[in-house]
């Protein structure tokens, strides 16, 4: 079963963060629109009361000047002066005459419009932006061009304070919600990341149920489903383990038996018999004596194998050191490796783990009899151990005939044997190796050994 943070994390997160951030993004949307919807309903209004100032402005006019380059004569209407008092700076009004000309009013409103309907526009002027309206007018003066301007356009104004009033209040509330929403959504997930990380962290053979009590209500039926798994993987693998040890208990006692009744006879073949009874066939005899050492030695992997997986259950790790743990395997294999006149060796420093110490006796002692079986007549074996690095280490070297790089990744699986092998070996030795490295969090790492001839082993051991 995996479980990845990532999914987690940037999956529900980034949905839920979604599903809350957009609304508000959307409503914040909704929210600018409206407010230029309304300064534009604004505006449309402020239109129509410029309008109707242009006839009130038309009708202030009540004579000439004195001379022809005097402005004219106004009586401004009460409607035109409260809008002329009311904004200061920002109102303004002009009278043209058909030729262009500025009778009276701001000199910049010198437009001239081209038809008798009041013509709408907006001008930039001393850096105010004004709506203009323009519009042909009888006074007593003739026909002139009223025009009456606005610098408090509410479209315009909207323009400008978008930024301060609009836009900047909405990121700001949507980057204040995203923060919030995020530390909710963080503390909500927090339950079922969690459960996350108890089940990552977890060996691959820790089987027991997790605590569903202790889990949210939401997450509670994932748990439960969780827990029926690993109790349906956890009797499947005790079954297995069962019968595993079971079988290989059985077999053992025939089996040495048998090996105990094939030996006499290869003896026996072996010799030169003196009396004239008939010699017994002693290939066909050392075949089946080895044949039957590969049988019981698989027989005793398979039931040592399954003793780890209870040991991986059951067993605390104890302090183990490392240095005697090598010196009695020297002395375990020290008559195989001479009967083959190879020199074993040993070449160690004090270090001390924590960790199983049968099964790390099981692991060296495979190491070793794997390196005693493969190397040939008069080369040599040494075990290493000590600390390298801060870790400690143990280390098997040969400088027998190694294995070719192509095949290196797989002599650690299980029956595997490299083609054209010599010897009685069933592939499990360093399969079982392997396992044990893996309970004590290492694995076996192999790479040539001296000078490049040989295989070296290590397993480094944290701590």
């Amino acid at each position: 079963m995996a479980f990845s943070a990532r999914g987690i994390t940037s999956g529900l997160r980034t949905r839920l963060l979604f599903m809350l951030i957009a609304p508000l993004i959307l409503l914040a949307l909704l929210n600018a629109w409206f407010d230029y919807r309304s300064a534009d309903n604004v505006a449309i209004q402020q239109d129509q009361r410029l309008a109707a100032l242009v006839p009130l402005l038309a009708d202030s006019v009540i004579g000439e000047g004195v001379r022809r380059t005097d402005p004219p004569v106004l009586l401004l209407a009460p409607a035109v002066e409260e809008f002329l008092k009311e904004r200061p700076g920002y109102a303004a009004f002009a009278l043209v005459d058909a030729d262009g000309k500025v009778l009276s009013g701001e000199r910049w409103l010198d437009g001239v419009p081209p038809t008798q309907e009041p013509q709408f526009h907006s001008e930039e002027n001393s850096g105010v932006t004004w709506r203009i309206v323009s519009q042909r007018q009888q006074t007593v003066l003739g026909e002139v061009v009223v025009t009456v301007a606005d610098g408090s356009d509410p479209r315009q104004q909207w323009a400008r304070s978008i930024l301060l009033k609009v836009l900047l209040p909405n990121l700001v509330l949507v980057a204040a919600a995203a923060f919030s929403v995020s530390w909710a959504v963080e503390r909500a997930l927090k339950p079922l990341l969690d459960l996350k990380e108890a089940v990552e962290g977890r060996s691959p053979r820790d089987l027991d149920a997790i605590d569903a009590q202790a889990s949210p209500e939401e997450v509670r039926p994932l748990v439960q489903s969780l827990n029926r798994l690993f109790s349906l993987v956890n009797a499947q693998a005790e079954s297995q383990r069962r019968f595993v040890a079971d079988a290989a208990h059985q077999l053992r006692t025939p089996l040495a038996g048998l090996q105990a009744q094939v030996e006499a006879w290869a003896q026996a073949a072996n010799a030169s018999p003196s009396d004239g009874t008939i010699r017994l066939p002693t290939e066909q005899v050392n075949k089946l004596r080895s044949a039957t050492r590969r049988t019981s030695q698989l027989a005793n992997q398979l039931l040592a194998l399954s003793r780890a997986d209870a040991t991986m259950q059951a067993q605390p790790m104890q302090l183990v050191e490392l240095k005697a743990l090598c010196e009695d395997l020297l002395e375990t294999h020290l008559d195989a490796a001479t009967a083959k006149q190879i020199d074993l060796g040993l070449d160690t420093l004090p270090a001390t783990v924590l960790g199983h110490e049968w099964l790390l006796r099981e692991l060296l002692g495979n190491l070793v009899d794997n390196a005693v079986k493969y190397t040939p007549q008069g080369g040599t074996v040494t075990i290493h151990c000590g600390r390298r690095g801060g870790n400690a280490f143990l280390e098997v070297e040969d400088d027998g005939p190694g294995v070719p790089p192509a095949v290196l990744p797989h002599i650690l699986e299980r029956f595997y044997r490299v083609q054209g092998t010599q010897g009685e070996g069933n592939g499990l030795g360093l399969a079982i190796a392997q396992e044990i490295a893996r309970v004590h969090h290492s694995q076996l790492q192999l790479q040539p050994g001296a000078h490049g001839r040989g295989l070296k082993i290590t397993l480094v051991l944290p701590g």
